[in-house]
């Protein structure tokens, strides 16, 4: 006995309900999913939903590629299931806030069944707030903004801009013949050092390495890396494993690409060696800082944020630089001074999705950007193929620790948002979430 009063008996549930709040739940939890939501807030919208339209005893299962839905009736009455499987995944972040909108209103009872289902296919029919031929051009956008801030000049900005819409185009080709997307980025990721190789073939030793760094940071997982710790920390271990090994494969398919082509040049005595890396600028100067907010600008852009979400999201890139810097100049680790910096824009990113009661990913994933490891991706890769194995190592488990930190940092500044907050995001308040009252050992 331990004291504590025994539970109320559960009031039996009867056996009419809507089949279609189940369709419902699904279809939202599909698009959810398929948006790049994280697998926790994608449960709490469904069962938000499930409890609004009054599914009998609603049991939701969310994994990275499928979702399921079951009511339990009572009065002997059959139990009702439906599955959906998530086939495709791409990045729309306009649809998260137009979708997390749609659950609000219809938890707190201002959308019929039917209204919510009209506004549903209203969501998924929906464009994108930006043009496609715009999305392009921000991805080679990334690149030129990135070359700028490791120390790239116009040129170079220019150089990176071209290899990386080249790059784009291609794996967009291969696509379309139905090519595995790993080969995809691998070709994309050797595109890109290719053109550094050239670079260097050509006597400008100097600019190559920001050429590749930009081209690198617009290929890299920032999105999944972030979903996947988050899923990882509220407990969703299976959908954690699976989006890790997703950004996993990402990373390889890169490090792949740029690998090849630096065995290749050096096998033709191009010459790459690390003395010809840049050091990242230590200084807070305008040109380095609006780099940054324009890095995230792009990046935010690519990602289909809502067009309200356009200035925060360059502000974060620009706050997370200067941090950075900060930590830096105050003899902090890199490491350590990406997940402090990741934190404050984690926090302060969390804060204003709360106030405009909207998801936090479109904020803090862009903003972010800016610290992706793409110098520390390609000076692994160069001291790999330069005779020195064990340093290139060391420099690859560097960059994947800066990412690691980075994921890390912006979740621990929405759990520090979280644990002060009264009511979370639709059902999602702090005592809605199972995995943070488990008891230790039992």
């Amino acid at each position: 006995m331990d004291g504590n009063p025994p539970e109320p008996p559960e009031d039996e549930p009867g056996e009419s309900f809507d089949p279609r709040a189940i369709e419902l739940t699904l279809r939202v939890g599909e698009l959810l999913l398929a948006s790049g939501e994280s697998t926790e807030r994608v449960n709490e919208a469904m069962l938000s939903l499930a409890l609004a339209y009054e599914v009998p005893r609603a049991e939701v299962q969310v994994t990275f590629t499928s979702i399921l839905v079951s009511a339990h009736p009572g009065s002997g009455a059959p139990p009702v299931t439906g599955a959906r499987a998530i086939r495709r995944r791409t990045p729309a972040y306009w649809r998260l806030t137009a979708l997390h909108k749609l659950v609000q209103e219809a938890s707190i009872g201002m959308l019929e069944l039917d209204e919510a289902r009209t506004r549903l296919n209203e969501i998924k029919r929906g464009r994108a707030p930006y043009p496609a031929w715009l999305m392009v051009v921000c991805l080679g956008l990334i690149a030129a903004a990135a070359s700028i801030l490791v120390g790239g000049g116009p040129l170079v900005s220019a150089t990176a801009f071209v290899a990386t819409l080249f790059g784009d185009r291609t794996a967009a080709a291969l696509a379309r013949r139905g090519v595995a997307e790993f080969f995809q980025l691998t070709v994309a990721a050797a595109i890109a050092a290719t053109a550094a190789a050239l670079v260097i073939a050509a006597g400008h030793q100097a600019h190559a390495s920001t050429i590749v760094t930009g081209a690198i940071l617009a290929l890299l997982p920032g999105r999944p890396l972030v979903a996947s710790v988050q899923d990882g920390i509220t407990g969703d271990l299976v959908s954690a494993g699976a989006r890790l090994l997703e950004v996993f494969f990402i990373i390889a398919a890169i490090v792949a690409g740029l690998g090849v082509v630096v065995y290749v040049a050096v096998r033709l005595n191009v010459d790459i060696n690390v003395a010809h890396m840049p050091v990242s600028p230590a200084l807070l100067r305008p040109v380095p800082i609006i780099a940054a907010a324009l890095v995230a600008l792009t990046f935010a852009v690519c990602l289909a944020v809502p067009r309200d979400v356009l200035i925060p999201a360059a502000l974060g890139g620009g706050l997370i630089w200067v941090l950075y810097v900060v930590l830096l100049n105050w003899k902090v680790t890199p490491v350590l001074a990406s997940a402090v910096s990741a934190i404050v824009v984690g926090v302060f990113g969390s804060l204003l999705a709360r106030r405009r009661h909207a998801p936090s990913l479109p904020y803090i994933v862009p903003a972010i950007s800016p610290l992706l490891p793409g110098t520390l991706l390609y000076r692994g890769m160069v001291e790999l193929n330069t005779g020195s194995a064990q340093q290139g190592a060391q420099t690859l488990v560097a960059a994947l620790s800066v990412a690691l930190a980075l994921g890390a940092g912006v979740n621990l500044g929405n759990e520090l948002v979280r644990a002060f907050q009264s009511v979370g995001l639709s059902a999602s308040g702090r005592w809605a979430r199972p995995a943070a009252r488990r008891t230790r050992g039992f």
